[in-house]
């Protein structure tokens, strides 16, 4: 039984004046999260009645509460009876969509309204409890926005951007600038110097690209240190992606997608230690979850973190309970049955596993994607402190976001506080009361900083 919560009222009032709103002063403060278990990210046993202590952005003290000095200036946050662990970072995000549940009426209705809904979906993923990701799939907007929300001007995680995918394939109501096409190698390669020199993290190959393709674009990609991720399902399209010198390999093994890989794939894999991002709750464990409870579709938690255009778009896309005939889960069935093997195939032997999630995808809703995937994982054989490295620290690494990921002297300060023992029920990462990104408060007791400000504007200021 989960402790009765603070009431969303009462917590705005509590801490509207504790809470400032996040600046650059912000990261002057001293912060200490005193009193709760301990997962700094490794696969560990928890601290428990532990403390952590950040000064500006950075972690300098963690341990045993009665081990740590607290600073007088502190400001504390009580974590008794919850779990403090890195914020999760997500490796494979879409902040261009939101779980609207047909991509052919969102994405006329995205063009003219991306910062709106870029903002959206960074405040979700972040109220959430996801600290850091990349997102993979996006106009170039999405550059200028990745900026304001590293340098901490709108709430966010951290984000890496792909800009457009690589890809022969057009299709037909996708937008023209969430694609890069080619038709051969060569233009491949140039196509990728273009997003290259406009500033993306990574580059993102989509369906039809070719082995061919692949050697060409690490040709350009490989000395810039830029990685490429790749959309693979088909057991040949994954060895052309390896051979052709693939970083991550998206989707693989993505919940019976296709039918279970072969074990000299999957060894193969594990044994070159390729980044595998499976992101497996996306359609097998979204879709029966909704069939058995298609009230989780209204849930206020969910809607009411929409502004209103978009929370009537999103709402509209599910005015009937009748999302199975929807394009996007003609074959989701058939996934299901392959889902236990495919999914399985990459734990069972021990392959370098990122967790992410497609978040955004329909009914895939950014403010519980997350712990979604991690119990998805845990589901098909991770132990729980496997899944929530893979969420954190592996992750982290994956994406070469080493300064984040662990909780630990000299880390950058981002942490979450769930309510609970991640450890006894994976399923409380679904309950995160406090979230520090970069040392600076955006969740306190459930409410995220927006929410408090929205609410001090509606009473003409702090009472």
């Amino acid at each position: 039984m989960f402790p009765a919560p603070m009431t969303r009222a009462f917590a705005l009032a509590a801490f509207a004046v504790l809470i400032a709103v996040p600046s650059a002063a912000a990261q002057e403060r001293t912060i200490a999260l005193v009193g709760g278990q301990l997962l700094d990210g490794y696969e560990a046993p928890p601290i428990h009645h532990a403390a952590v202590v950040i000064e500006g952005n950075r972690i300098v003290a963690v341990g045993p509460a009665a081990e740590i000095e607290i600073p007088a200036d502190a400001e504390i946050i009580d974590t008794r009876g919850k779990t403090m662990m890195p914020g999760m970072v997500d490796a494979h995000v879409h902040i261009m969509i939101l779980g609207h549940g047909d991509y052919s009426q969102w994405f006329p209705w995205f063009e003219g309204n991306d910062d709106l809904v870029y903002e959206t979906s960074a405040r979700q993923l972040l109220a959430a409890g996801v600290t850091a990701g990349v997102d993979l799939a996006a106009p170039m907007s999405s550059l200028a926005f990745r900026d304001r929300v590293n340098r901490n001007e709108v709430p966010g995680p951290r984000l890496l951007v792909s800009g457009p995918w690589v890809t022969r394939y057009a299709w037909d109501f996708l937008p023209d600038e969430l694609r890069v096409l080619h038709r051969t190698p060569e233009e491949a390669a140039e196509r990728t110097r273009m997003l290259i020199d406009a500033g993306v993290d990574v580059i993102k190959t989509w369906i039809g690209t070719t082995e061919e393709d692949m050697r060409a674009i690490k040709a350009v990609a490989g000395p810039a240190g830029v990685p490429i991720h790749c959309h693979v399902y088909e057991e040949e399209v994954v060895w052309g992606a390896i051979r052709g010198g693939c970083d991550v390999l998206q989707h693989a093994g993505s919940g019976g997608s296709v039918p279970a890989y072969s074990q000299e794939l999957v060894d193969y894999i594990a044994m070159e230690g390729i980044p595998v991002v499976q992101t497996i709750s996306h359609r097998i464990w979204i879709y029966p979850a909704t069939l058995e409870f298609p009230e989780r579709l209204w849930d206020p938690d969910i809607i009411n973190s929409f502004p209103p255009p978009i929370r009537e778009q999103v709402l509209a896309s599910y005015t009937k309970d009748d999302f199975w005939r929807k394009p996007y889960f003609r074959s989701t069935p058939r996934q299901i049955r392959n889902s236990e093997r495919a999914s399985r195939q990459f734990i069972d032997a021990d392959a370098l596993m990122a967790m992410g999630t497609d978040t955004g995808s329909p009914l895939n809703f950014h403010a519980e994607s997350a712990w979604r995937e991690v119990s998805a994982l845990v589901d098909m054989g991770m132990t729980e402190i496997e899944a929530i490295s893979s969420a954190t620290k592996v992750a982290a690494e994956v994406l070469g976001l080493r300064e984040t990921g662990t909780i630990e002297p000299g880390k950058l300060a981002d942490i979450i506080v769930v309510d609970g023992n991640p450890l006894f029920d994976i399923n409380v990462l679904g309950y995160v009361t406090d979230v520090v990104k970069d040392g600076i408060i955006y969740k306190r007791n459930g409410v995220p900083v927006w929410e408090m400000e929205a609410a001090q504007a509606s009473t003409g200021g702090d009472r």
